[in-house]
């Protein structure tokens, strides 16, 4: 593999676990941890990419107890926010400088339908620079079926007190 010529599509994460936009940023949290990941696509039901949700930005948001978090959106979390996209064919220099230049940790990879491919990540970036990992050539660049959503759902327990 040449860094020279690599390709977002040969470096990034196919396989995502995504939130959906009118989930909470508890459940968000909870995926993140479940899933060991740093970055979450928040993408609506036709996998299009609404935004991506960082460990730091839940954090920001964060106050007062599970009760509240699980009655705020992700949605409210990535609204407004600029966020860098690339297509599966950039070079792997153009998104690693378009994370350096955005101070982002994680790029969306989009397809010409507008649908979420992958998402490379500075892991990815690194990885690949170390030559430790590559898609071989011929792969192809993503298939939505590979992005995968939360499969369970988190509900707050009411309090009780007890006598």
């Amino acid at each position: 593999m040449s860094v020279e010529t690599t390709t977002a599509a040969e470096v990034m994460t196919r396989t995502l676990v995504t939130v959906e936009p009118e989930e909470s940023p508890l459940m968000a949290w909870e995926l993140m941890w479940r899933a060991g990941v740093h970055h979450l696509p928040v993408v609506d039901a036709c996998c299009r990419l609404v935004g991506v949700l960082g460990r730091e930005d839940v954090a920001a948001h964060w106050s007062g107890g599970p009760a509240e978090q699980s009655q705020a959106v992700v949605r409210t979390l990535v609204e407004g926010r600029r966020c860098p996209r690339v297509a599966p064919d950039a070079p792997l220099s153009e998104v690693a400088a378009l994370m350096a230049d955005a101070d982002c940790g994680a790029v969306p990879v989009i397809g010409p339908d507008d649908v979420l491919r992958g998402l490379v990540t500075t892991t990815d970036v690194l990885m690949a620079l170390a030559g430790r990992r590559a898609r071989p050539a011929g792969d192809p660049a993503g298939d939505p079926a590979d992005v995968k959503g939360g499969l369970f759902h988190l509900e707050p327990v009411p309090s009780v007190t007890c006598p």
